[in-house]
């Protein structure tokens, strides 16, 4: 073990969000920084926030897609935790000033209807756990300079987490085969990525289960109203003022997200 500071190197991170300035990769500048410590860091950031009066609302599943991976550079899924301050409404602008470096990503979001926790839980157990998925739309930010992030920078950063926007019409999930599901995702009108669900580990549904077993091996739980977002099902795309994205998955519906 590196034995890094971690409630220094969590205080850097949450001085970046209230700064606006990026800093330099966590393993460049901790060289032997493990994944292990990099959630040690995230958990640290997570309960300063709850201490102020956040509250969590879910969760986000990253890196779950070989296109993501590939663009990143990194080679397993990762999680972040989701605040009540990062939820967005999809019919007002999102003042990019609020992100460092924001990227849009489109996903499946899964919304629990009962607690999710294992260990050795199915894509059944899932199923039958989730009240309905939406289409969402994920922004992904990273406080680390130029995104130049390996796994163990991202994880730190609470899965390079920024804000999501969800659709408003729930669709249960029971007879759907979320692996095949389409996906456009357009900037200003334009087509910018296609894929499908199966782009997810598989399935978002695999991807909630592998989430939800990760949690209990360290601790933690999905409860009942939690919001999963199951990973970007296409690479992502860099957002400005002025933007449109629109996240359209077949049989959920479609969502857009305004940048002002």
């Amino acid at each position: 073990m590196s034995h890094v500071d971690i409630d220094a190197i969590a205080d850097e991170l949450l001085a970046a969000y209230d700064s606006g300035k990026t800093i330099p990769p966590l393993t460049t500048t901790y060289p032997g920084l493990t994944a292990e410590e990099a959630y040690r860091i995230q958990q640290r950031q997570t309960d300063s926030r709850v201490s102020a009066d956040a509250r969590i609302i879910g969760f986000k599943i990253g890196l779950t897609s070989a296109a993501m991976q590939q663009q990143l550079g990194v080679d397993q899924p990762d999680y972040g935790h989701l605040f009540t301050d990062m939820l967005y409404a999809a019919d007002a602008p999102i003042p990019v000033s609020s992100f460092l470096q924001p990227r849009a990503e489109p996903e499946v979001a899964l919304v629990l209807g009962r607690a999710l926790h294992g260990p050795g839980l199915s894509v059944a157990d899932v199923l039958s756990a989730t009240a309905y998925a939406l289409p969402a739309i994920e922004i992904i930010d990273s406080r680390i300079t130029d995104w130049r992030i390996a796994l163990e920078d991202t994880i730190a950063d609470n899965a390079s987490s920024g804000g999501l926007v969800l659709g408003s019409t729930p669709t249960p999930v029971g007879g759907l085969d979320l692996a095949l599901l389409g996906c456009v995702l357009r900037r200003n009108g334009r087509i910018q990525q296609t894929g499908a669900g199966a782009a997810v580990m598989g399935s978002p549904l695999q991807a909630a289960a592998w989430l939800a077993n990760t949690l209990t091996a360290r601790g933690a739980e999905l409860s009942p109203g939690h919001i999963i977002l199951t990973g970007s099902i296409t690479a992502a795309v860099p957002v400005q003022a002025g933007d449109s994205i629109t996240n359209a998955l077949d049989r959920l519906g479609t969502v857009t997200a305004l940048f002002g």
